[in-house]
Order: C-alpha cells, then sequence, then structure tokens
C-alpha cells in the first residue's frame, strides 16, 4: 500500500516509503472479511472501550496523547519567530516583511481578508515554501532550507484548507502513519520485523487509538477515511498530524464548511489540544471562532501586518475593522 497521495507536513508522506502500519499484523491472524469493517462499504462503529478499555477514562487519553517531547523554548516565551520574511512569486511580492512570533502554550490567531498572505505564511513557515528573504526559527533552530519531513521531526505540523489524506486506508492507518515521524527503526529493522520495529509498532497503534478517541473518530477506527463525514475527516487530520507529536500544531482553517454546533466541538478541541501542553497555530476565517479560542491575534492585509495582539484589542482596532469592512468613500477622499 503506497503513500504516494496527497500529504505533506505531518502526513509522513515526503519520505515517499511504503506504509508499514497494522494491516499485516492483522491479516495474520484473521482474514479481511472476518475483520470489523472488512470489506464492507457501510459505516462500520467500533466500541473503543471493548478494544482498549483503558481509553473509556478521558483522563488516560489526554495521558496518551500528552507529548513528551523536550520543548527548549519556556511557556510564554517564543517558540516560532518569523523575521522580516518575504515571499514573492515573480513580480509578486505575496508576504512582505512580516514579522510576529508564537509563544510556547499560547492559540495564536493569523488571519487576514482573502488573499492577505495567510497561506503564504504558513507555508513559509512549515516548509511548502522557501521564502525570498528573512528569517524562521523554530525552538532556537533556523528552519532555513530544511525539507519537509525534516520540519516535522523539528517538531512543526500541519493541516490543509483542502483536506489530504489517505482516502484508501483506514482511519487508523492514517493517524499510524503520522506516528512513524517519532520511529527510529531502520530500513532493514523494519524489513526483519526487528524487536525495536515491533515494539515501536505497537505503541505507534496504541497512541493512534487514543488519538483517534481524543478527537472524537474512535469509533470509526477501522472505516476507511473516504468514507467518514466532512466533519470527521477533519478532525481525523487534526489526529494525523498530532501523532508527528509536534512542538507546534499548525491548523490552516480547520472549520471550513463547519456548521455551527461543529465550530463550537472545534473550539473545545483545540482548547484540550492546547491544555494537553502543545502550541497551536490558526489560520481562519470565522472572527467568532477565533476571538473564542485565541489568546492572542495576527492580522494580515496585501501581505502585512497591520495588527498584532489580545483578540479584543484586533478585533476593535480601526484598520483591522477596514481590512475587513471597508472604508466609506469620504474616508479616503
Amino acid at each position: 500500500m503506497s503513500t504516494h497521495e496527497p500529504g505533506g507536513v505531518g502526513a509522513g508522506a515526503e519520505h515517499g516509503e511504503e506504509f508499514r502500519g497494522t494491516e499485516q499484523d492483522v491479516a495474520e491472524a484473521t482474514p479481511e472479511k472476518d475483520l470489523p469493517g472488512g470489506g464492507v462499504e457501510e459505516p462500520v462503529v467500533v466500541d473503543v472501550a471493548d478494544v482498549h478499555p483503558e481509553l473509556a477514562d478521558p483522563e488516560v487519553v489526554a495521558e496518551k496523547v500528552a507529548s513528551d517531547r523536550e520543548v527548549h523554548a519556556a511557556v510564554g516565551e517564543p517558540l516560532l519567530r518569523m523575521e522580516d520574511v518575504t515571499v514573492q512569486f515573480g513580480g509578486l511580492t505575496a508576504v512582505d516583511g512580516v514579522t510576529f512570533d508564537i509563544r510556547r502554550g499560547e492559540i495564536l490567531g493569523l488571519i487576514g481578508p482573502n488573499g492577505a498572505g495567510k497561506t503564504t505564511c504558513f507555508n513559509a513557515m512549515t516548509g511548502v515554501y522557501r521564502p525570498t528573504s528573512g528569517s524562521v526559527v523554530f525552538d532556537g533552530e533556523p528552519v532555513g532550507r530544511k525539507k519537509r519531513f525534516q520540519i516535522t521531526q523539528m517538531g512543526i505540523a500541519r493541516t490543509f484548507q483542502n483536506i489530504r489524506l489517505f482516502n484508501e486506508m483506514t482511519a487508523l492507518e492514517n493517524v499510524v502513519v503520522g506516528t512513524d515521524a517519532r520511529h527510529r527503526t531502520s530500513v532493514p529493522g523494519a524489513v526483519f520485523r526487528t524487536p525495536r520495529h515491533r515494539r515501536e509498532e505497537r505503541e505507534g497503534i496504541d497512541r493512534a487509538m487514543a488519538l483517534l478517541e481524543f478527537v472524537g473518530v474512535g469509533g470509526r477506527a477501522t472505516d476507511k477515511a473516504r468514507n467518514l463525514s466532512y466533519g470527521d475527516q477533519r478532525r481525523l487530520e487534526i489526529a494525523r498530524a498530532l501523532a508527528t507529536e509536534p512542538k507546534l500544531l499548525c491548523l490552516d482553517e480547520p472549520a471550513a464548511g463547519f456548521n455551527p454546533a461543529e465550530k463550537e466541538a472545534l473550539m473545545d478541541l483545540i482548547r484540550q489540544i492546547r491544555d494537553d501542553g502543545y502550541t497551536v497555530l490558526l489560520i481562519e476565517h470565522d472572527m467568532k471562532l477565533v476571538r473564542g479560542v485565541t489568546d492572542r491575534i495576527v492580522v494580515l492585509e496585501f501581505g502585512k501586518v497591520i495588527a498584532q495582539g489580545t483578540p479584543d484589542a484586533v478585533t476593535s482596532d480601526p484598520a483591522v475593522i477596514a481590512a475587513y469592512l471597508g472604508v466609506p468613500d469620504d474616508a479616503t477622499a
């Protein structure tokens, strides 16, 4: 089963390796037709408590999901800093001298009208684009010209505006792919299934199940990703990014297409992620969601930072109001 479907940082697809997930172990013991969901398209709901009884306890789930990675930046200090970053495409300047930082332990919102440069800025810090000038420093280390899988290993994971899952893989397999970013098994070790490889594989499956339960799709673990609802696919993508054990989780418009109830549930999930020790960067158009969940906001317009501060301060800033609502003709005369 190949991982050459759309992926990216946090998806484990940069290496272009064959997926070495759970199918072999499971298939050795049980024919596919006898597996939950095997050979059928209709949704099969799995009671996670039957498979992993300990995951019925939310505190146990939170403990398994929490990252134990060492972070050099202290809580409240800059974890990532963009310094005078410019990104140009030919004669077009998409991001123009942007400077801001993301502090460890906070939820930072990056907002702006369509075409403001939010996603380009996002892509510059996650390695999709290389800045034309300026620098990105993450936890004391320059991102520089690192490849995307190296940036994932540094501790930056992301989701995408357009969902990018491995559609023919199950929800569980999608998340197990993310856990591979932290594995130390060599290629020969995986081929010969050494004790280390088996241990890491077991630990990856356990963590993946905990993550699915954490984001609210544990009952759909054996369903193929393409059979999940749109909202569950969004949550699955977040689980896969968390599986890489990031220091910084970057969410690119995670509420796109959500109804109000789903947005409220997403806000709760983002808060839980932060409370579990992660730092979160959020790009989003929905101002109610941004105000309700972020600690600070950075506003872009035409590729430049026009405001940054607390949600109340930013949303009452005249420059931000003008950027979103426009300026009366007599004000520009």
